[in-house]
């Protein structure tokens, strides 16, 4: 009983990996091809604050803000696509290069992320989005961790 318990509590978590990874790219797609829309106007506005000081881009930089959304949305699809794969075959085997795949990557996106928003001020950036998504991240690898201690690792 106990086995099954600790069973469907890591399949929960895996699942919860697998579908805010769709999701969060999901989002990338749109906010590549449609950025300008109510679900990311507070981040436009963060953005022409921390730039322009102005609630709005200013007319001249409307086309590079297009311009851009476009591979940052898709770098955003790309990045959880792939963490949607890992997390659907290798984490859910419980191999440990994905759980630690998944902390690397996503500890080298914080760190940088989060210093350029210090340094430019963009803070909501740090502690709404950057945190918002490492906690969804961290939460299945910090309830799983000991599954993946507990799987025999093999080096082919």
């Amino acid at each position: 009983m106990e086995a099954s318990l600790e069973k469907n509590n890591f399949l929960f978590w895996q699942k919860w990996l697998f579908s805010t990874s769709l999701l969060f790219a999901f989002a990338g797609i749109i906010f590549a091809f449609y950025g300008r829309n109510l679900i990311f106007l507070p981040y436009d506005k963060m953005i022409a604050r921390v730039l322009w000081h102005s609630s709005q881009f200013p007319a001249q930089a409307e086309e590079f803000r297009a311009f851009i959304y476009g591979p940052f949305g898709g770098t955003i699809a790309c990045c959880y696509i792939l963490l949607a794969f890992i997390t659907h075959y290798a984490f859910k085997e419980k191999q440990r290069w994905a759980r630690n795949a998944i902390i690397t990557a996503f500890s080298v996106w914080v760190i940088i992320d989060s210093s350029v928003c210090f340094y430019f001020g963009a803070y909501p950036q740090i502690y709404i989005i950057n945190a918002f998504s490492i906690t969804v991240k961290a939460l299945p690898i910090i309830f799983t961790w000991k599954d993946f201690s507990k799987t025999e690792q093999t080096v082919k």
